[in-house]
């Protein structure tokens, strides 16, 4: 039995990855699919500033989450909290299919207010994963942690690929009877709500993925001994980070009575967690959410679309690809060192100014009608996304090997910098309009 393909180690990376999936799925599928139902909804183009702030809103997820592991520690039940959000998830995605174009007069005004409430329950349950998957992934071996970041990359890379499929953002210029100029925006391959139907097919596909997971840790056989958690035995004394065979010292098995004395000198070892070199994993994790998850997408239409819808559709799609091939070479190829990943945030740090740049200079950026201009915008795109997702990648797995209590904090870091980085491009965005568009089919720069 425990020779059969299903408790293989491939089964269970691929059960990892399709249950990071469905961390983001929703949160990415709304911002893809905006192009299309942005012409449908009365909100129109101030949909994408309605949409950030209800992420915002979505982070008193984790706010919950963590203050409950905080005064009642050990009282949560990791798996029954993810069951439940999942199954949140998949009822609110069904419900958008239905409901995304429902319109009701509010104060005079007609708002899609199904489609704005649902969206914030969507977003509620993409930031508390972050807060609750994680955690429950320091049940498996560090090297599952990996492919947990490349299905959070597929969450952004499916949505796309089937935003491409149904033609999001499409358009041709035509001359009316006047001589003037205007995009015809062309109607997608098939309606909104088909592709919010693929996403809770996705949905079900991770809850499902997470059911079998849960099964296999839990259960008899060989995907049993893979998990990473500490020994029954030593509840009572049991904390986060602690040694998970104290009958063992270094590779000497030692009687039960010799361990006891030997558990007064690890009982500090807990504190040790917030050492200089976390602080700095953190820190650092926080920055680079920040930039992928809050600054950069907020203006990637600025920095793509002067140069053509082209250039912004190979932007987002090979980013998106770029996103888990990084993850991916992290499982083969892990930097440990806290220099090394410094000097990695600084090299995507400087493609992100690039890119700022660009936004800051739209819509008549340098090389602008140029085949160099459209290919450095988007291989800037690729190298400063493959560039941070590798980087969240190795802290998160440096974190793993910290305890379980390192990865709840992971994932409040890649929450709190997600949500400061949105919060500060949000008014120079929408309110201060620093950054300016340009119209389809008319030359902004002459």
């Amino acid at each position: 039995m425990a020779d059969t393909w299903w408790n293989r180690a491939a089964v269970t990376h691929l059960l990892v990855a399709l249950f990071g999936m469905g961390s983001w799925i929703s949160v990415n599928s709304l911002w893809v699919e905006l192009p299309v139902i942005v012409r449908f909804l009365p909100e129109e183009w101030t949909l994408p500033a309605y949409l950030s702030v209800l992420i915002a809103f979505g982070n008193l997820g984790p706010v919950v989450v963590t203050l409950t592991h905080h005064f009642a520690p050990r009282r949560l039940n990791e798996q029954l909290l993810i069951h439940s959000i999942q199954a949140l998830a998949v009822v609110a995605a069904a419900l958008l299919a239905l409901l995304w174009d429902y319109k009701i007069e509010v104060a005079g005004r007609k708002h899609s207010l199904a489609f704005l409430m649902l969206t914030f329950v969507l977003a509620f349950v993409c930031c508390t994963s972050n807060v609750s998957f994680l955690p429950f992934m320091y049940r498996l071996p560090p090297q599952y942690i990996r492919t947990f970041f490349i299905g959070q990359g597929l969450s952004a890379l499916f949505p796309c690929t089937v935003a491409l499929g149904q033609g999001v953002g499409k358009l041709e210029c035509r001359t009316d009877v006047n001589g003037t100029v205007k995009p015809d925006y062309l109607d997608a391959n098939f309606p909104p709500q088909n592709f919010f139907w693929f996403l809770v097919v996705m949905l079900i596909v991770s809850g499902l993925c997470f059911a079998a997971l849960s099964q296999r840790i839990s259960g008899d056989g060989e995907a049993q001994q893979e998990v990473a958690v500490p020994d029954p035995e030593p509840q009572n004394g049991e904390a986060v980070g602690g040694e998970t065979h104290p009958l063992q010292n270094g590779d000497v098995v030692v009687c039960k009575e010799e361990a006891e004395l030997e558990k007064p000198a690890a009982a500090p070892e807990p504190a040790t967690f917030w050492t200089s070199r976390n602080i700095y994993l953190l820190v650092l994790l926080g920055l680079s959410n920040a930039l992928t998850n809050g600054v950069l997408p907020s203006v990637q239409t600025f920095t793509c679309l002067p140069y053509g819808t082209m250039t912004y559709h190979l932007s987002v799609v090979l980013g998106n690809i770029a996103n888990p091939l990084a993850c991916f070479v992290a499982m083969f190829v892990l930097l440990r060192s806290s220099v090394g990943l410094g000097i990695m945030a600084c090299a995507g740090g400087v493609f992100a100014a690039y890119l700022m740049a660009l936004a800051a200079l739209s819509p008549c950026p340098p090389l602008l009608g140029s085949a160099s201009g459209i290919s450095l915008v988007v291989i800037s795109w690729i190298i400063f996304t493959g560039l941070f997702s590798y980087l969240k990648v190795a802290i998160g797995t440096l974190l793993h090997e910290a305890g379980h209590a390192a990865l709840l904090w992971c994932g409040v870091f890649i929450q709190a910098g997600s949500l400061l980085g949105a919060l500060s491009i949000f008014p120079l965005v929408n309110i201060y309009e620093v950054f300016s568009s340009g119209k389809e089919c008319v030359d902004n720069c002459s």
